[in-house]
Formats: structure tokens, sequence, C-alpha cells
């Protein structure tokens, strides 16, 4: 193991992904279809992206596995996002969080600093929901 920070960030995330599908979910009679999709492309993209990244990090000579498993939650977190709303969302959802969790383990891998772009990457995490998160409750 290189470093558990990196552990650590992976699993606050998880778990404040996690605190907002349940945010979502009670208010998703509320929600516009429009901003159902946006919100389960955003998701489903930032939990690949994490999940890929702080996994490739943590450990760096398991690419393959590492890809598959960065895909794989990318994609169940989109598809469970998107579901809240419409197959349509989901569908989208479902592809983003594909796309993100097969590119996130090539990023990480070429980083040479990987603790400035953990700081980069969390302000960006952190702005992405704070707005998703207004924009549910003023729907």
């Amino acid at each position: 193991m290189r470093d558990l920070s990196f552990v650590l960030i992976l699993y606050s995330n998880l778990a404040l992904f996690a605190l907002l599908y349940v945010y979502v979910r009670r208010r998703r009679k509320l929600i516009s279809i429009h901003l159902g999709m946006n919100i389960s492309m955003a998701l489903g993209g930032l939990v690949g992206l994490s999940t890929g990244i702080f996994l490739i990090l943590q450990y760096p000579f398991h690419f393959t596995a590492i890809t598959m498993a960065a895909a794989l939650t990318g994609m169940g977190a989109g598809a469970l996002f998107g579901a809240l709303f419409d197959y349509q969302a989901m569908l989208t959802g479902l592809i983003n969080g594909m796309m993100m969790g097969l590119m996130a383990p090539m990023l990480g891998a070429i980083l040479t600093d990987p603790y400035f772009f953990t700081v980069i990457l969390e302000v960006f995490i952190f702005l992405i929901i704070a707005v998703l998160f207004a924009a549910v409750k003023r729907s």
C-alpha cells in the first residue's frame, strides 16, 4: 500500500455520493427530467472519476482490474441516479459513468504530483456537488 489517505478520500467521496443519493431520492418527484439527466451524468462521471483515480494511485500495478472496477462503479452510480427519473437519464448516466471510469485510471497513471491533483479534484467535486445540491433544493 502506498498511502492510506487516498483510500480514506475515496471512501469519504463514496459516502458523500451515497448521502446525496438519499437526498435526491427523497426529492425526486420535484426534480424535472432535464435536471435529473444532468444529475445522473454528473454523479455517474464523478463516481467513476473518483474511483478510478484514487484506486490507481493506491494500487498502480493493477491497471486492468482497476479500470474495470472504476467503469462498473461509475456505471452503477449513473444508472442508480438516472433510474430515479426515467430510462433516458438512466442510460445517459450509465454511459457517462462508464466513459469516466475507463478514462480515470489513465489520468491517474500519468500523474506526477498526486497530492496537488487530489486537492484540485476534491475542490471540483465539492463545487459540483454544491451546485447540484442547490439546484435540487431550488427545483
